[in-house]
């Protein structure tokens, strides 16, 4: 009984220990890298992944999501939708302020709307079912919508409709506006300084709306540009954390191994990260459909997965990542096939022109997948010249369609309403941004798919609509699918709960905390 008794005790001091050491504790600086430097903070012009990840914690959206998708409250506390679904009626927090000491009120998220119809193109075909945006009182903000948008609830997250301060840029050339280098957000985090190609500092704000939150004191954002120097910078401790996407790939499972770091793949459920080659369907040989299957039959995509990815990830089938809604394995897919690429481009007529490939400038990861396709392209008889860029040259190259082919990735958002159309639907052709439709690309089949999928009322009615339109783009290849991307994140394991949701490190530093 006594044994009994003590083993019970002991049992119940060790789960009493163990929940206290579980319990956050405030205080203490994270130490991250950023990779590459992000060309801008500035969340409603910029939206480069590297931009969303620090940006992401200075700024806010209306809502939240966990991994599920499932909507969470951000700057609104609650919210609901009418039952023919036009409205959407949102209740906003009553505490928040802009980090200057502003209120954050429902004229902000009316003229946040505004400006990012004009400067974000994705923001810009989310919000095109809205018809209104009308404040009854400071704190409540009600959508009108002109017909049903089945995955409305799902447009609200940080990166996608970042909450903009109306004080600070009504009035103003929003791209030169000087707060664009100093931003100013509702987020736990405060914008403090930035030595270009050293690090950015973020601190605490001790006026964040939620109780108690955030815990650390500040957040250094380590730029290191060499992929070794960063691997060394985690194994010596002058960082903790590594996001996705930081240190290259052949290094990823040694350090994830190392005593006292812990890994996970989680935090990428709202992204579907897919990647691709943009073609140039304006001009040139691209502007042949012959010649585009011929380029996707030459991609060795099991060879870029295993040898240049380290196995992380999955071959791409088509426009819809497999984590997609709406996604169909039966569709045809191009599989590695140089026979097949070789009549097809003598089918095209191509007369050895050269093209200029652009790779993204992300690490040596990307370079080696940019001459592994290189050689791919060369192997079946097409001339390639690859184009260096940092990454402020890669967004001004494609941004102005300035290239022939261009590697990128992009992020799905879970519906294809929300990130698929966007790269393929003739509406979406616009200079001025890398992550519209950036191809060119133009079938009015394809506009009108998109178009009644978006409004078009449950599983049933969606599903037809969206695979049938996957089949039309897989023949018209109007870009290169590649691979489906995985990237794990890396920390110390004394580093808790930074990877709380669906977008992971982008909003993850409000409930981050480091066992000390």
């Amino acid at each position: 009984m006594l044994k009994t008794i003590l083993a019970g005790t002991v049992l119940s001091l060790a789960l009493a220990g163990a929940a206290l050491a579980q319990t956050p504790k405030p205080g203490g600086t994270a130490n991250a890298v950023i990779q590459p430097e992000p060309p801008g903070l500035m969340l409603a012009m910029v939206q480069n992944g590297p931009t969303q990840m620090v940006a992401g914690n200075i700024y806010e959206g209306l809502l939240r999501y966990d991994s599920g998708l499932k909507p969470l409250p951000g700057l609104a506390e609650n919210w609901r939708m009418s039952d023919d679904g036009k409205t959407y009626t949102f209740t906003l927090v009553k505490n928040a302020t802009w980090h200057d000491g502003k209120p954050f009120t429902a004229d902000d998220v009316i003229f946040s709307v505004e400006l990012l119809r004009q400067t974000h193109a994705r923001a810009r075909g989310n919000l095109a079912k809205v018809a209104s945006v009308t404040a009854p009182d400071p704190y409540t903000v009600v959508f009108t919508l002109s017909e049903p948008f089945g995955p409305f609830l799902g447009i609200f997250e940080v990166g996608s409709m970042p909450m903009v301060p109306k004080h600070v840029y009504a009035g103003t050339d929003y791209k030169t506006n000087p707060a664009n280098n100093t931003p100013i957000g509702t987020g736990p985090y405060m914008f403090k300084e930035w030595k270009k190609g050293s690090y950015i500092r973020l601190v605490k704000n001790p006026n964040y709306h939620v109780a108690g939150k955030p815990y650390l004191d500040e957040i250094y954002w380590h730029v290191i540009p060499d992929a070794a120097a960063r691997a060394v910078a985690f194994e010596t401790g002058k960082v903790d954390i590594l996001p996705g996407g930081s240190v290259e790939n052949f290094d990823v499972q040694r350090l994830s191994g190392l005593k006292g770091a812990c890994s996970t793949t989680k935090g990428w459920e709202f992204f579907s990260p897919h990647s691709w080659l943009w073609l140039n369907n304006r001009k040139g040989p691209m502007a042949n459909k012959a010649f585009r299957q011929a380029l996707s039959y030459a991609l060795d995509r099991d060879f870029a997965r295993d040898v240049v990815w380290n196995g992380l990830g999955k071959p791409a089938t088509g426009p819809f990542s497999s984590t997609v809604r709406y996604h169909d394995p039966k569709a045809a897919k191009y599989s590695y096939d140089p026979a097949k690429a070789k009549a097809l481009l003598k089918e095209s007529g191509y007369k050895g022109e050269t093209v200029r490939l652009l790779p993204l400038p992300y690490g040596e990861t990307w370079q080696r997948w940019a001459e592994a396709v290189k050689q791919n392209l060369e192997d079946v008889g097409i001339k390639v010249e690859l184009v260096a860029t940092d990454v402020a040259g890669w967004n001004q190259k494609t941004s102005d369609w300035d290239y022939d082919i261009a590697f990128t990735y992009l992020y799905q958002y879970g519906d294809p309403a929300l990130g698929v159309g966007r790269n393929y639907v003739s509406s979406q052709i616009a200079k001025g941004s890398p992550f519209n439709n950036v191809e060119g690309y133009s079938n009015p089949s394809v506009d009108e798919a998109f178009a009644k999928g978006a409004v078009a009322v449950g599983d049933d009615q969606r599903r037809p609509i969206y695979e049938a339109v996957q089949k039309t783009l897989v023949e018209d290849a109007p870009v290169a699918w590649l691979l489906e991307l995985q990237f794990p994140t890396i920390t110390r394991c004394k580093v808790h709960d930074l990877v709380t949701t669906g977008i992971g490190v982008n909003d993850g530093f409000r409930d981050a905390w480091i066992e000390r």
